[in-house]
């Protein structure tokens, strides 16, 4: 039986946080944040403090200087990122993780954290259909996923070319070319950047009507080039939804001997929907893959799978090892072998409970829901000949604009954000100002998307 928690004490904070976080939700919020940079600074950026306090007084002061800048991403009418807002058998976990203080850097430091990431690697496979021989690193986000999967991608390539970068270095290695799409999302290229690539690596790729890579020019761009090659896809463009196509990707780096990396980090739960098969068709036959937690999985922040094909190429690249660091080959799996981090949140724990919460087929309601919610708003609004829906809705987001006009786009934003009951936000693309909205907050539904129908017609007049 466990002790009643001490609401006085070093306990009085948790007490406070666990008060105030079983009614939040409850609450009805406004969507964007209500104070400016300038009131926000008031608040917290108060002299260096001398003395310690109470953790109940510290966590109500915290409360308090918060509130007025969050941002609801955990509300049904947030369609401003593509986020997902945290489920709450997550949150329970997470909570338990910081409680427990694991440090997941290897299998002795915290057993459990380590296979429970295993048992989450697994899982993760069997649901999105990928070779059930990859690894999986489990990092803080997609971006870090994107790192992973690539650092893999840039040791295995240029092994291939007979240079060992453990040994050598990147200095007076062959030069790798990157084919990356010119629409690719802007932390493909940080990611790169990481990982010590420059201009003169890339090979900018053009795009198609709706953001997806031009497979022809890719050929005749890889035709046009020797030596060590890597590929960037994108399972899911960060605006229109769209799909590389993955069956020509991946020939064109089979006979060129490429590393095809797949950004899929909300795309790649496409997998899981049969109706939707033709988009991610052949994308198993990729040699790695990044993707969120947060988004479709709901998961905490914190959270993102890098999955590479090659284990033994990521672990080369990922893995920290020393003396002190004891192994056994009795124990079980070592993060820090796919991981760029030694001391680390074990963040096994929230995955492992929301995959056992969701199950395969709550994860399957929520991408359908989301993906027939988009679908449908873009149905509801063919008719209208003042808006005009930008993107192919194959997946759960929407482009559009009102009268092909930039002034009155962004005035519709501003529209539905002013009463902060919706947050949406506007994107630059091919040159033009589109409201872009994404469905992927767990709660949406149909019901919240005939809501923002009906205000976007309000505005129309």
């Amino acid at each position: 039986m466990m002790d009643e928690p001490d609401q006085t004490g070093e306990d009085s904070g948790l007490v406070t946080a666990y008060d105030y976080a079983v009614t939040f939700r409850q609450r009805k919020h406004a969507l964007d944040a209500t104070e400016t940079a300038e009131d926000l600074r008031k608040r917290f950026c108060l002299k260096t403090p001398e003395t310690g306090r109470d953790g109940a007084e510290v966590i109500r002061d915290l409360i308090a200087a918060a509130e007025p800048g969050l941002v609801a991403n955990t509300d049904p009418n947030f369609f401003a990122w593509v986020m997902g807002g945290s489920d709450i058998t997550g949150v329970a976990a997470d909570w338990l993780t910081s409680i427990w203080g694991q440090n997941s850097a290897i299998f002795q430091t915290s057993p459990a954290a380590a296979i429970a990431e295993e048992a989450v690697a697994a899982w993760l496979l069997d649901m999105l259909g990928l070779p059930s021989e990859s690894s999986v690193g489990l990092v803080t986000g997609a971006t870090m996923a994107g790192f992973v999967g690539l650092a893999a991608a840039r040791g295995a390539v240029l092994s291939r070319a007979g240079f060992d970068i453990e040994k050598t270095g990147l200095q007076g290695a062959p030069l790798i070319h990157i084919f990356i799409c010119n629409d690719s999302h802007v932390s493909n290229y940080a990611a790169l950047r990481y990982l010590g690539f420059g201009e003169d690596n890339l090979v900018r790729v053009p795009s198609d009507e709706q953001g997806a890579m031009d497979a022809t020019a890719l050929r005749d761009a890889m035709a046009a080039r020797q030596g060590p090659k890597i590929v960037v896809a994108t399972a899911g463009h960060i605006n229109s939804g769209a799909f590389d196509d993955f069956s020509e990707l991946s020939r064109l780096c089979q006979h060129h001997d490429a590393w095809l990396h797949v950004d899929g980090a909300f795309g790649l739960w496409a997998r899981v929907l049969p109706e939707k098969n033709h988009l991610t068709q052949a994308i198993d036959l990729a040699d790695s893959w990044s993707v969120d937690g947060h988004k479709w999985l709901q998961i905490p922040y914190d959270s993102g799978f890098a999955i590479v094909k090659d284990q033994q190429a990521h672990r080369k690249a990922m893995d920290i090892s020393a003396d002190y660091l004891n192994h056994s080959l009795a124990d079980g799996r070592n993060p820090s072998e796919f991981n760029p981090e030694l001391s680390r949140r074990a963040r096994g724990f929230a995955a492992w409970a929301v995959m056992q919460a969701k199950g395969r087929q709550g994860i399957i309601e929520a991408v359908r829901r989301h993906c027939e919610c988009a679908a449908e708003f873009e149905r509801s609004l063919l008719l209208n000949n003042r808006i005009q829906i930008c993107n192919r809705v194959d997946l759960n987001q929407l482009v559009l604009r009102v009268d092909d006009c930039d002034q009155k786009t962004a005035a519709l934003a501003d529209y539905l954000n002013a009463s902060f009951a919706t947050f949406v936000r506007t994107t630059i693309w091919k040159g033009k100002t589109m409201l872009r909205l994404s469905v992927i907050e767990k709660s949406t539904n149909k019901e919240t998307m005939m809501d923002l129908k009906q205000r976007v017609l309000s505005f129309l007049g």
